[in-house]
């Protein structure tokens, strides 16, 4: 910042807009501003928040600027922030205007909370008639402590009307309430947990690392069941006694119910939470709290990384391996890699926690860059589920159906001594592609490259990349041919149906992220799942996310080889950790349990790891492969997707832009060839893939690349995914 001749200073304000650099602002007499006040500013005709940035104000004459609107009676967001803001614009190449975006989502929050009016008993005054709903009001309100109306009336046991009589006669008089906390303080020695004696010694090195000023990356390796939530908590204890925050990421951390009750087991209050689901009020409150220091603890879903905490002092990244840490809109970013950022710019450490750790962390442990501490055996010795495939060509479903004869033994036997099943699949919806037997007409979304999934329930052909919905129809649309619509393939209201043919008299729930109800009547019928109100679940990848159902003894997968023929690189590390994941499910509270994967490809280096238990000869053989073809996290990967309203557009643009690529040894560019869901929302799509080796400068190759290739002009688009986690 800079003083003006004109007395008035300059600053630069970073706005929420695709800007690469802030704004030059002048302060008006009087107003007092400090890198990270966050202010409203004039842009073009409207009027936003923006944050005061660091660095000179510009050389432009304050008197030439337009001022700064309002400064907000906000807590400045802190240095740290700023400077994780800073990198993660420089890592992502994104706009540093639209990462501070993230940051201003509660634009509610900038003005301090109003306090609540109360009301507290004035010494001496008595009512002009006394009876007993009165007596019992003042005998609560005495003690001269301050009560919101209805909380007294409550407190009481009377209606509003008498603590409204008493007040007009002068018994109380109003005052002002400050907001009220939006969780109570956690207390860290609340109530320790029992400890097994491995749990104990990753604990205690643990509360070693959040006890200490330094940053460090810890891999918590643990099997499904072992107690890693247990040992972690353990951190957090340590971080909150040394007067820090901490942040817990969690994905889907609206379906955790189950991690939010365990948590105020062991601290004595929930923390706060930070999702899309949260109720807008709510988040605001959140925030400011967060901000100002009140709430210590946040579990929050990746978002949550861009609040602006004040002490913060450890960040848990739970089930670190999960794709749903991956950003892909506006800002493409990993949550987890980010979180580590921000660990080591505030200088401290951060836990990833995973029973399938990613293979990125995986060999960050080996190379010594994390320290990995191992847990090999389930809490209180219950035994892992015993694993096997089922070989789809030797045991094949009866005809129109998709369970095999042997996986509905199993269901049998765990049905009579009164268990629960669990059969996944990863697809919602009933099929995934509708056809017309007669003229083979199929149902495909008209604004994108995939067919429409059928959605029994609901009536629907849903698109679930764009969502474009529609009723199912009774006709062929292309023939007219009525009752020859056929629907192709499984998806889990199609099991549901078949279960129920098999065993009608079962309790069955459907478990799936878009049924009806949305998160409200997910979160109860988890519960439901819980307590052994349903005997058998089906379920996508939802029911895969850490759940502990303590009644369940089978797991049977449906489609154990649906996610490794896509093409995707990762997709036999994803596939092993989702299987891993669900069929870690079972057994968890010590009973006897199965776990059996319908499969065409037995031999499958992905399906004996996780049926013989060898994750690290899978580990081993996938980390190899890699290491083999350069690619991460042995070499660096980068996407370009080029879109726009028409295909000769997209392409057009997307080979102007690879001719304009600079020559490198180290570094090289593939494509462009159309994406394989070429069509999204209407826009046409093609990608390049640069690739470079481990060390490239990766980042300042593509800033070369984009400035010298044409501007993208019209409805064309360019988005740049560094480590991408998809190939679509």
């Amino acid at each position: 910042m800079r003083e003006d001749s004109s007395a008035k200073r300059v600053v630069p304000v970073m706005v929420p807009m695709p800007a690469d650099r802030p704004y030059s602002y002048a302060v008006p007499e009087g107003a007092r501003v400090v890198p990270g006040s966050i202010v409203r500013v004039p842009l073009g005709p409207r009027e936003v928040a923006g944050i005061v940035w660091d660095g000179p104000g510009g050389e432009v004459s304050a008197k030439k600027l337009r001022p700064i609107s309002e400064v907000f009676d906000c807590p400045p967001v802190g240095e740290e922030v700023r400077r994780f803001v800073d990198w993660v614009a420089a890592y992502t190449l994104s706009p540093p205007g639209m990462v501070a975006r993230m940051l201003l989502r509660a634009p509610a929050a900038f003005d301090p909370e109003p306090p609540i009016e109360g009301m507290r008993f004035v010494d001496g005054a008595g009512p002009d008639r006394m009876t007993a709903a009165r007596a019992r009001v003042l005998e609560m309100a005495r003690d001269g402590q301050a009560w919101t109306r209805a909380g007294l009336a409550h407190a009481a046991g009377v209606s509003a009307s008498v603590i409204e009589g008493l007040r007009e006669q002068g018994v109380f008089e109003t005052v002002a309430i400050p907001p009220q906390p939006v969780v109570a303080p956690p207390d860290p020695s609340y109530a320790g947990a029992e400890l097994t004696a491995d749990q104990e010694r990753a604990a205690e090195r643990l509360r070693e690392k959040a006890g200490a000023n330094a940053f460090t990356v810890t891999l918590l390796d643990g099997v499904t069941g072992s107690g890693k939530t247990e040992v972690y908590f353990e951190a957090v204890a340590a971080a909150l006694e040394r007067g820090k925050q901490v942040l817990i990421l969690i994905p889907e951390i609206a379906l955790t119910q189950a991690f939010l009750e365990r948590f105020q087991d062991r601290f004595g209050a929930k923390p706060g939470e930070w999702h899309s689901d949260l109720a807008p009020r709510k988040r605001e409150r959140v925030w400011r709290q967060v901000a100002e220091g009140q709430v210590r603890v946040v579990a929050g879903a990746r978002s949550a990384l861009f609040l602006p905490f004040r002490e913060l002092g450890l960040i848990v990244v739970d089930e670190e391996h999960d794709p749903a840490y991956k950003q892909e809109d506006r800002v493409f970013y990993n949550a987890r890699d980010m979180a580590v950022v921000r660990g080591h710019i505030g200088n401290f450490p951060v836990v990833l926690a995973s029973a399938t750790p990613s293979l990125e962390s995986r060999v960050n442990a080996n190379q010594g860059r994390y320290e990995r501490i191992v847990l090999s055996a389930r809490f209180a010795d219950a035994a892992l589920p015993d694993l096997a495939t089922i070989d789809m060509r030797k045991a094949p479903p009866e005809r129109g159906g998709f369970l095999s004869p042997v996986l509905i033994d199993q269901m049998k036997k765990t049905l009579a001594r009164k268990e629960q099943s669990l059969l996944f699949l990863n697809r919602r919806g009933y099929a995934p592609l509708t056809l017309c037997r007669v003229c083979g007409h199929r149902f495909q979304c008209p604004d994108c490259s995939s067919w429409l999934v059928e959605h029994r329930f609901r009536g629907q052909l849903v698109c679930h990349h764009c969502g474009h919905n529609e009723p199912r129809p009774e006709a062929c649309p292309e023939c007219g041919a009525l009752d020859h619509l056929v629907a192709c393939g499984p998806g889990v209201e199609r099991i549901a149906e078949e279960v129920d043919r098999h065993f009608p008299d079962a309790r069955t729930i459907v478990l799936s992220s878009d049924m009806l109800g949305g998160v409200k009547r997910l979160r109860l019928e988890l519960e439901a799942i819980a307590k052994g109100e349903a005997d058998i679940i089906v379920g996508t990848q939802l029911v895969a996310k850490g759940h502990n159902f303590p009644a369940m003894t089978l797991v049977g997968v449906i489609d154990a080889d649906l996610g490794l023929a896509n093409g995707d690189p990762r997709a036999a590390e994803r596939t092993f950790q989702l299987l891993a994941q669900v069929t870690g499910r079972a057994g968890r509270s010590g009973r006897k349990s199965l776990g059996l994967l319908q499969t065409y490809q037995p031999d499958h280096p992905v399906m004996r790891a996780i049926v013989t238990g060898d994750a690290e000869a899978f580990y081993e053989r996938e980390i190899g492969e890699r290491e083999r073809a350069g690619l991460p996290p042995f070499g660096r990967l980068a996407g370009i997707i080029v879109s726009a309203a028409t295909r000769q557009e997209a392409e057009g643009h997307a080979r102007a832009l690879r001719r304009a690529a600079p020559r490198s040894d180290t570094i090289d560019v593939l494509g462009p060839a159309e994406a394989p869901l070429a069509l999204v929302a209407g826009r046409h799509r093609f990608r390049l893939l640069v690739q470079g080796t481990r060390r490239c400068d990766l980042q300042g190759y593509l800033r070369a690349l984009l400035t010298a290739g044409p501007r993208p002009r019209g409805s064309i688009r360019v988005q740049v995914d560094i480590d991408p986690q998809s190939f679509l």
